[in-house]
């Protein structure tokens, strides 16, 4: 979803024009960077929290040549969903399941602790991640 859909659906659904949305979103969207920049940090409540964290300069390698290069260390975002938003996407997670069990006709996957994983005796096909 881009944000011009994000503006049409919350324009289309609260009754204002898309130009209006659009500055609201557009200010919301700069209140967080800035919120960031500034605090590196801004929970949502039933979102998410947003942080600035610095990355640790690592060695990497060059996937061309194969050489070994360093990356330096520089700050980035990093998102941690709220517990409204992973209920969201385990249901998500559950639904597809679901469906996957009413299309083959049998459990094609289970849940474990790193998500979605082949039954044991079952060694082909793509895994889902």
């Amino acid at each position: 979803m881009t944000k011009k859909e994000i503006v049409k659906a919350i324009s289309d659904e609260l009754g204002l024009t898309q130009q209006r949305t659009k500055e609201i979103v557009q200010k919301t969207f700069d209140a967080i960077v800035e919120t960031l920049v500034e605090d590196r940090r801004i929970e949502l409540r039933n979102f998410g929290v947003f942080e600035v964290k610095m990355r640790a300069a690592r060695k990497a390698r060059n996937p061309r040549t194969g050489g070994q290069v360093e990356v330096p260390a520089k700050f980035v975002v990093t998102f941690k969903p709220g517990k409204e938003m992973e209920a969201k996407v385990r249901e998500l997670e559950e639904r597809e399941i679901a469906r996957r069990i009413a299309t083959s006709g049998s459990q094609p996957y289970r849940e474990g602790s790193s998500g979605l994983q082949r039954p044991p005796g079952n060694e082909g096909g793509s895994s889902v991640r």
